[in-house]
C-alpha cells in the first residue's frame, strides 16, 4: 500500500487553525496585517530545513521491522509516521508504508492500539497518526481505536454523574487509579480529528463522548475557585496533572495553607481540552487560563515546574510544553501573548527560534532533563519536528 497523504481540509485538521473560540480572545493577542505579512518570511526557508534533517534522522532511526525505538510503545512509531506526513517536503517511501503498517499490526481485540500498558496514551497517539494518512484503508481500524477510547471514560461513581472527582477524564489505564488531562487531552484530540471519518460511517453505530462529563474534569484540574468544587486549589487560571496532584508541587501560603501550583504544559493542554469541547472565548475558565498562559509565556522552560530551590526543575517536559503548546495557541488562533509586563511576543517565532538552536549536528532533538521520557532523542526529535510544522502549518496567510 502506497500512502497518498490526501491534502484536505479533513487530513490537515490537526495542522491548521480550528477556530473554535467564535472570536479572538483580547485585543492584545492579534496582529495587524502588515506585520503577519512580513514577520515570518526570514524563518519559513530555515523551518523547512529543520524539519527535513529532523525528518532525515528519525527515518534513519527505524528499525528493520518497520517501528520505531522500543516496540512496547507503538506511540513512538505513530510520532514518527506523523512528523514524516506533515513535513511540507513531504515524499512516499516505502519505509513509511512500512511503518504504518507495523503500527496497524498492533491493534488489540478491543480496537486499542498498545502492546503492553498505556493503552489510551499509545492508541490516542496512533489514531492521529493514521488520521495523519488520509488513507481511507484505514478507516475500520480507526472506528475501532475511537471505541476504545471512548470507552477508557471513567465514570466511577454513581453512573451517569460526575460524582467522583476523575469522573469525565480518561487515565493510562491498567493499574492506574485515575484519570488525567495528560491522557484526556491527547484522546480528546485523537477523537475530535477522526470525528468526519465516525460521522462518514453507516456501517456501525459509534459511541460518543460524554462530553460534559468531560468537561467537569477538565474544570476540576484547572485552578479557579469559580467553577472548580475541588478542595486545595488557587484561583490562577492554571492547569495541575489530575484533581489533587500537580507535578509542580503545592505553594505554601503565609497563613499555613497549601494550594496546588499549576504549569505549562498542562496548562495548554487544558486549552486544548476547552476548545476541543467548544467553550466559548466569554466563559471564565477559558478568560482565566488565557491570562495565566499570557503572564506566564516562555520558551526557555516549563513554567511552574521549577522552584527556587531546583530551577532545573523547569525543564522537565520541556519538548512536550513546546508541542502541546504550538497546538493549543494555533487551534485558538492566538498569534501574539502580552505578559503582565506589557511585552507583546510573536509565539511562534519566539518559540520557531527556540527550537532551532537547539537542533543538533545529526538533526535531532534531546532534552537534558531525562524525565518523561525526555532522554530518547526519537521521542524528543518528533515532538521538536512536530511543534516545527504546527508552527509552519498555521503561519497566517495574510
Amino acid at each position: 500500500m502506497k500512502l497518498t497523504r490526501e491534502i484536505s481540509l479533513l487530513a490537515l485538521t490537526a495542522l491548521l487553525p480550528l477556530t473554535l473560540l467564535s472570536q479572538p480572545l483580547s485585543a492584545e493577542q492579534t496582529t495587524n496585517t502588515t506585520s503577519k505579512s512580513t514577520s515570518y518570511l526570514s524563518i519559513r526557508s530555515e523551518l523547512i530545513r529543520a524539519i527535513e534533517r529532523g525528518n532525515d534522522y528519525l527515518r534513519a532511526q527505524q528499525n528493520d521491522q518497520g517501528h520505531w525505538g522500543d516496540s512496547k510503545y507503538p506511540a513512538l512509531t505513530a510520532l514518527a509516521l506523523t512528523s514524516a506526513l506533515r513535513s511540507p517536503s513531504y515524499q512516499p517511501a516505502p519505509a513509511i508504508d512500512q511503518g504504518y503498517q507495523w503500527l496497524i499490526s498492533q491493534q488489540q481485540k478491543d480496537g486499542g492500539i498498545y502492546t503492553q500498558g498505556l493503552g489510551t496514551y499509545n492508541t490516542s497517539t496512533s489514531i492521529t497518526a493514521l488520521v495523519a494518512s488520509g488513507e481511507k484503508a484505514f478507516h475500520p481500524a480507526i472506528l475501532k481505536a475511537r471505541s476504545y477510547l471512548i470507552k477508557q471514560q471513567t465514570d466511577w461513581g454513581k453512573p451517569g454523574e460526575t460524582d467522583n472527582k476523575f469522573d469525565g477524564g480518561i487515565g493510562y489505564g491498567g493499574t492506574y487509579d485515575h484519570s488525567d488531562m495528560s491522557n484526556t487531552h491527547l484522546s480528546i484530540e485523537a477523537l475530535k480529528l477522526s470525528q468526519h471519518i465516525a460521522k462518514d460511517d453507516v456501517s456501525t453505530q459509534q459511541p460518543e463522548l460524554n462530553w460534559e462529563a468531560a468537561i467537569a474534569f477538565i474544570s476540576r484540574a484547572q485552578n479557579l475557585k469559580q467553577t472548580n468544587d475541588q478542595p486545595g486549589i488557587s484561583n490562577d487560571g492554571s492547569f495541575v496533572y489530575f484533581p489533587g496532584n500537580s507535578k509542580a508541587g503545592n505553594t505554601k501560603h503565609p497563613d499555613g495553607t497549601e494550594s496546588l501550583r499549576g504549569y505549562g504544559s498542562m496548562s495548554y493542554a487544558g486549552l486544548l481540552s476547552m476548545i476541543y469541547a467548544e467553550l466559548d472565548h466569554t466563559d471564565p475558565r477559558v478568560k482565566a487560563l488565557t491570562q495565566w498562559l499570557n503572564n506566564n509565556f516562555t520558551v526557555t522552560e516549563n513554567p511552574g515546574l521549577a522552584t527556587k530551590e531546583d530551577p532545573e526543575l523547569g525543564q522537565q517536559g520541556l519538548y512536550y510544553y513546546y508541542h502541546a503548546m504550538a497546538k493549543a495557541l494555533a487551534a485558538a488562533d492566538i498569534d501574539t501573548l502580552t505578559d503582565k509586563h506589557g511585552k507583546t511576543t510573536n509565539w511562534r517565532l519566539t518559540l520557531a527560534n527556540q527550537i532551532l538552536k537547539n537542533q543538533r549536528e545529526d538533526g535531532s532533538w534531546i532534552n537534558t532533563n531525562n524525565r518523561w521520557w525526555e532522554g530518547d532523542p526519537i521521542l524528543v526529535s518528533a515532538y521538536a519536528v512536530l511543534t516545527l510544522e504546527q508552527i509552519y502549518h498555521s503561519i497566517p496567510q495574510k
